[in-house]
């Protein structure tokens, strides 16, 4: 009876130890479980931010930052004074008001030089105008006006096509220039760009318009 007493007295185990210990282990895996988680969470945001961002880049510079050639053609034109011969010595001798059209399509303004634009008949030169430096806002179509005497007498020889053109009533022309200037992107960055005219077109002399106008 004594011994089972002595037994009897050393303290017994708390029936729920195990159990408290198993939800411990269970709680710190399920803390890890989160942690890693929330670290592929930032990581999968960071990896779409980085994406994100490689986009826009490539988008900006493949819209917003391309530096496009501008356009730049004659138009339309009307007439003042129109002589044109076509007896046995053909010619013609006409004031032209030309319009020309200078078309920058860049997200920033288009600054050119004063260039000068010359008219031809048959390869040989008839005319001229000046166009003086300005410029062309951002995405924007800049029409200009100039005044070009078209005379035969600049001929240097003379041309038999041309009594059969004026008995048609086609004066066939071409014109050609070269404008010369720079693009600034976000008013910081400045690129060089240079764009050339060349333009066929032919003036109707029964009805003294110009018509027929196709620019390269």
């Amino acid at each position: 009876m004594a011994d089972y007493e002595h037994r009897a007295t050393y303290p017994l185990a708390p029936a729920n130890a195990y159990s408290r210990s198993h939800d411990a282990e269970s709680d710190s895996e399920y803390s890890a479980e989160l942690r890693r988680k929330k670290r592929m969470k930032y990581l999968l945001y960071f990896v779409l931010f980085v994406i994100f961002q490689t986009g826009v880049i490539a988008i900006f510079t493949l819209t917003i930052m391309k530096v496009r050639t501008p356009k730049f053609r004659v138009q339309s034109a009307t007439f003042n004074n129109f002589n044109v011969g076509t007896q046995a010595s053909p010619s013609f001798d006409i004031s032209m008001n030309a319009q020309i059209s200078i078309k920058n399509a860049n997200f920033g303004t288009f600054k050119y030089q004063n260039t000068t634009m010359n008219f031809f008949y048959g390869g040989n030169p008839v005319g001229q105008a000046v166009i003086p430096k300005s410029s062309v806002g951002w995405r924007s179509n800049k029409k200009i006006n100039v005044v070009v005497n078209l005379s035969s007498a600049n001929l240097q020889t003379a041309n038999s096509q041309l009594g059969t053109d004026l008995s048609n009533q086609i004066l066939p022309l071409t014109s050609q220039a070269d404008l010369s200037g720079k693009v600034t992107l976000t008013f910081i960055f400045k690129k060089k760009k240079a764009t050339k005219m060349d333009c066929s077109m032919e003036i109707m002399t029964a009805s003294r318009q110009l018509a027929n106008i196709v620019c390269k």
